[in-house]
């Protein structure tokens, strides 16, 4: 039965030589679920609804480039002999680290400009963030990539994984931990959480910093089962390493700006 076995077809939708690819549209669903998420909490904030929107048209094309311009570094020896690969993101190839820095960059210098805090800006957005890669990991299951190593089928029956997933997770005669669902799971569990720490009414700042915190922690030990890993070393992987300075970066901040006393300012107050 196992030999018969037919994953997933990755085509969303063909119009004649155009191909529309279900990780493009997964990853494109997850950023209006996260901006529709971002723009109702903005005006309660009493933030303009359109502040949102405006970030969005920066930060999104900004987070593609730099996503794959961070996969594509790591990966030089074989884009430096393929280049016209490079542009081939339908593919998969999109580091989250790489987007992620390239977004928040984005949102700083958007903040700067429309003299808006970054902080609180970061805030509303946080939760939104992690709705996206939750929902955006899915893309990865489309395209049998972000799998760990090998495992049997009943242990993946053993986990309570419906048929489609299981399935999907037989790949050139054998089946792989499903971690992009591990990944995805951890991370609708932090929206969650990060939505109820809203009116705990953190210091400004700081629910963006736990994002920070709860994503890397789940990354650093999820990345581990992982087979298809950015290197840095043979033995060291680059998240894992990125995941632990984030860590460090963020609670660093966190006590920096207490310290200072930059983040005097509540979540839930008005003041800008």
């Amino acid at each position: 039965m196992e030999e018969n076995l037919q994953p997933l077809d990755p085509i969303f939708l063909e119009l004649g030589p155009i191909q529309i690819h279900w990780y493009g549209v997964i990853i494109g669903v997850g950023a209006l679920l996260g901006l529709l998420l971002a723009v109702r909490e903005s005006e309660r904030r009493g933030l303009h609804k359109d502040t949102f929107v405006d970030v969005v048209l920066f930060a999104i094309p900004m987070a593609i480039l730099g996503a794959r311009a961070y996969y594509v570094i790591f990966q030089w020896d074989y884009y430096s002999q393929n280049p016209g690969d490079i542009i081939k993101i339908w593919n998969g190839g999109l580091a989250i680290h790489g987007g992620l820095i390239a977004a928040i960059i984005t949102g700083a210098i958007y903040a700067r400009v429309k003299k808006i805090s970054f902080w609180q800006l970061a805030d509303i957005g946080a939760p939104s963030i992690l709705l996206g890669q939750a929902i955006g990991r899915w893309g990865n299951f489309m395209n049998q990539e972000a799998h760990g190593d090998t495992v049997s089928r009943e242990f993946l029956e053993g986990l309570m994984l419906p048929d489609f997933i299981v399935n999907q997770m037989y790949i050139n005669g054998a089946y792989y931990h499903p971690t992009f669902l591990y990944e995805s799971l951890w991370n609708f569990a932090g929206v969650i959480g990060l939505l109820l720490l809203r009116k705990a009414n953190f210091r400004r700042g700081e629910l963006f910093l736990t994002y920070v915190i709860w994503y890397s922690v789940g990354r650093f030990f999820i990345e581990g089962l992982r087979t298809d890993s950015l290197m840095l070393t043979e033995t060291l992987r680059i998240a894992q390493v990125i995941s632990i300075v984030l860590i460090a970066v963020a609670v660093g901040i966190m006590i920096f700006r207490r310290v200072k006393g930059h983040s005097n300012v509540r979540y839930l107050d008005s003041s800008q």
